[in-house]
């Protein structure tokens, strides 16, 4: 891995009823930009940091696939230290593996 690596992994035990994926590195915020619609506003780039933001992550064919809520932290002031997204959403793994994919 180097620093120009963007990396995304499940943050939470399994078996819990929320799931949480973080997403770190350059290409965090775009990448969850991709597959996140927020309810209303812009989209995470351009939005305040470490604030949360509900909407949905959308599937390779526009359908829902969960709700969630979704913050991102921009570097140097995050848990990496890099531009990072928590998201949180249903602890399904179906779901969980589901927006994985995606990102």
């Amino acid at each position: 891995m180097t620093s120009t690596d963007t990396i995304c992994a499940i943050a939470t035990a399994p078996g819990g009823a929320i799931g949480v994926i973080r997403v770190s590195g350059p290409e965090a915020i775009a990448a969850t930009d991709r597959i996140f619609r927020p309810m209303s506003g812009a989209p995470l780039a351009q939005r305040k940091p470490r604030t949360a933001v509900f909407g949905h992550i959308i599937g390779a064919q526009g359908e829902v696939v969960d709700e969630v809520l979704v913050t991102h932290f921009c570097g140097p002031h995050s848990y990496t230290g890099e531009d990072s997204v928590e998201i949180s959403c249903h602890g399904s793994s179906y779901i969980l593996q589901q927006a994985l994919r995606l990102l």
